[in-house]
């Protein structure tokens, strides 16, 4: 009966102790100096996210960022995390060299990418980080630009084929050219929508199913010439660097920063330009300047002649980044210009809230692609526009990223004017990883005939 009772004592009074721990360590008791929403013991938060579900989250994470601005606590159970996103405090965390580590929220990612340049930390990170980066020099970016340019081609091709006025899905159009360009750029095997293709024989690695997705992490021998980046993880594994789970980890990791990042800026870049008549008619009379002169082929020269679609871009990126936070673990009190975060606590860095801080973007809301002429570029904060976040972590694959982009829109807007059917102001945003819509989204393309 002792033992009994002595069980259920520990069972009773085992929650209100481990609460205790939680919230009055030394830990507990400066994160709840951090104004944030009122928390129960354990669950913390999470009843509100429970109660909202996942298509009102966005807007609930929106609220707080304004009502307790500029930054606020958030209990996710007993774990805390500190929500920032003055470009100051931005500055501070992506700055750092020693807060670089990805736990939390990265770890449901762990499954899929293992611990690739994404996910990984320490001296497995700086190693990867040194031997990919040079698969993205501007030298390769140029061979990456024939596998944009095939794919390109085909997107015009499909689409013009389809009507001279078509409601295009966009989610589905988007994601289908920019997993084909990333597939082939990482291993020279464009998908074509023929996810479960005969494997050939000549396939240097074997197949790997990631969500869904068959990747061929392989070579075929007469495109190796256009393999730069598997080229490299290839030479680090004759030298010992890598191995072929580490070439699996990579190439996964590729595919998912690569694909659906720039499918979802692509994808809010046509509902932009689809709105904002004006600014698509100015951009689309700076691309006729150039492709008009061109059998489809675009040069890497020719995107630096494109001065106004980049703004275009980049204000689409502002108000709908493609990745609108990441988190980062502290292992070390780090003093904030707002708060001190404690050690064994995490920092959610909202991209998102920093591209609408009204103090940093007058009428943060509204369109405006000549916020990026060089001009008011330069007396802006560098921390008030982080697309590809800053800092040892920003996005590898950038100068990529926004190649693919310029290349595949200056086409649509050379062959289409676009007419818009779901308007932004309507659409609801999901709380994930990637930013994306929560539900289908189409524009109206009116084909242009020259």
């Amino acid at each position: 009966m002792i033992h009994l009772l002595l069980l259920l004592l520990i069972i009773c009074l085992g929650p209100a102790v481990f609460h205790y721990y939680t919230w009055y360590n030394r830990r507990g008791r400066l994160v709840n100096q951090i104004p944030g929403p009122p928390a129960v013991p354990l669950l913390g938060n999470l009843l509100l996210l429970y109660a909202l579900g996942k298509r009102k989250i966005n807007d609930l994470f929106r609220g707080w960022c304004n009502n307790y601005h500029p930054v606020f606590r958030f209990w996710f159970g007993t774990r805390p995390t500190i929500h920032i996103h003055h470009p100051d405090d931005m500055e501070v965390v992506l700055s750092s060299t020693k807060c670089i580590n990805k736990e939390f929220v990265y770890n449901n990612l762990e499954p899929w990418l293992k611990l690739g340049l994404l996910t990984s930390s320490g001296q497995k990170w700086h190693q990867r980080r040194k031997i990919l980066t040079p698969a993205f020099h501007f030298n390769i970016l140029k061979k990456y630009m024939e596998i944009t340019n095939e794919q390109g081609k085909q997107a015009i091709k499909e689409s013009r084929a389809a009507g001279k006025e078509n409601d295009v899905p966009l989610l589905s159009f988007c994601s289908k050219y920019t997993l084909n360009i990333i597939c082939e750029s990482a291993m020279g095997v464009a998908l074509d929508g023929e996810i479960d293709k005969e494997i050939s024989a000549n396939y240097r690695k074997s197949v790997d199913k990631m969500s869904g997705i068959v990747l061929y992490s392989n070579i075929f021998p007469d495109q190796k010439k256009r393999m730069a980046m598997l080229d490299l993880l290839l030479s680090a594994e004759k030298d010992g660097l890598i191995d072929d789970n580490g070439i699996k980890e990579e190439v996964a990791t590729f595919i998912f920063e690569g694909h659906d990042t720039t499918a979802m800026a692509m994808c809010f870049s046509i509902l932009l330009l689809a709105e904002n008549e004006e600014a698509q008619n100015r951009a689309r009379t700076e691309v006729e300047e150039i492709l008009s002169f061109k059998d489809g082929n675009l040069e890497t020269s020719d995107l630096q002649n494109m001065p106004y679609l980049e703004c275009c871009i980049k204000e689409s990126l502002r108000l709908f980044p493609s990745v609108p936070s990441v988190s980062r673990h502290v292992f070390e009190d780090i003093q904030l210009k707002h708060c001190l975060v404690p050690k064994g606590a995490e920092i959610l860095l909202n991209f998102i809230d920093t591209h609408r801080h009204p103090g940093f973007w007058p009428d943060p809301e509204k369109f405006e692609p000549d916020r990026f002429l060089p001009e008011r570029v330069r007396s802006r904060h560098p921390f008030s526009y982080l697309p590809f976040s800053a800092g040892p972590r920003n996005c590898i694959g950038q100068k990529f990223a926004m190649m693919e982009l310029k290349s595949l829109m200056a086409r649509v807007l050379y062959n289409f004017r676009l007419q818009a059917i779901d308007r932004t102001s309507d659409i609801k945003i999901q709380a994930n990883f990637v930013l994306r819509p929560c539900r289908p989204v189409r524009a109206k393309f009116i084909r242009i005939d020259r």
